[in-house]
């Protein structure tokens, strides 16, 4: 049975990720935490916090499900607690990538992050469907990367990853670079940054006296269709109308070259705002 701890166990994300621990038996797991509210979260779920100085040493896997900003400093005075051979396992790649991690020659490091459930996945219950994030009811895949170590290192932290993150649809083994290209700069650099620019619109137009509920359905209703037929899950087109008129904003809401987020230099900077305090 392999001995895990999580640190930062009454979080965020810890607590989606204790949550799936609960329901497993083949794990021995250890939860760490250190904020009032944090230990709160897992009173409320029948969890003890254990002493780090006595945990870690002989934990098997340390999960760092920390916020960025922290995470190096953790990191520096964990990871030198830990045996030879085990494993870290991070949850998003901006630390890993931006090298604030402490790093040893003689331990595993592995990062696993949650895809979320698709905007297009048919769940047979309500509740399932209305689980955004996942890891409770719906279905969603994972990106996992091996930053450094054995394969041993990589199997074993993508079998932790599917446990903590089920229920799982796809495992996609990539790299740390390519994860980095995914997260920040696809989805929150490009796609969060345009949909709070679509949110700020809609305020706008509600505030121009567009009825609230009308403009909702009608914005999200065309979101969808707009993302089906961009991603081809349905054998559709837009309206020539359309086409034009995006053809004609394009140039007036984006600058040229903006592509170069996706630069790994660029990336880098974005990291690295992320990783500073």
């Amino acid at each position: 049975m392999k001995k895990i701890t999580l640190v930062g166990a009454g979080g965020k994300m810890g607590c989606r990720l204790t949550d799936n621990f609960l329901k497993h038996n083949e794990y021995q797991v250890n939860y760490l935490e250190v904020s009032t509210q944090g230990i709160e979260n897992l009173k409320k779920r029948g969890v003890t916090v254990s002493k780090q100085n006595e945990v870690i040493p002989d934990s098997d896997v340390v999960i760092l499900a920390v916020p960025d900003v922290y995470i190096g400093a953790i990191s520096h005075e964990i990871i030198p607690m830990m045996k030879s051979g085990s494993l870290v396992l991070t949850l998003d790649p901006a630390a890993p990538l931006d090298g604030v991690i402490f790093k040893r020659d003689d331990v595993g490091y592995v990062i696993a992050h949650p895809c979320h459930p698709s905007v297009f996945n048919w769940e047979p219950t309500e509740a399932a469907f209305r689980d955004f994030y996942g890891g409770i009811s719906a279905k969603q895949s994972i990106v996992v990367a091996l930053m450094s170590g054995t394969e041993e290192h990589y199997k074993l932290g993508e079998k932790i990853s599917q446990d903590m993150y089920a229920p799982i649809d796809k495992t996609y083994r990539i790299t740390l670079e390519q994860m980095a290209i995914l997260e920040p700069a696809m989805v929150e650099t490009l796609a969060q940054t345009c949909m709070e620019v679509v949110k700020e619109g809609f305020d706008k137009i509600v505030a121009l006296g567009v009825p609230e509920a009308a403009a909702r359905d009608f914005v999200l209703g065309h979101l969808r269709i707009q993302i089906a037929v961009l991603f081809k899950e349905v054998n559709g087109t837009f309206s020539d109308a359309a086409y034009k008129i995006s053809k004609r904003a394009k140039p007036i809401l984006f600058k040229d070259g903006w592509q170069k987020i996706f630069e790994m230099s660029d990336i880098k900077e974005q990291v690295r705002d992320i990783t500073n305090k």
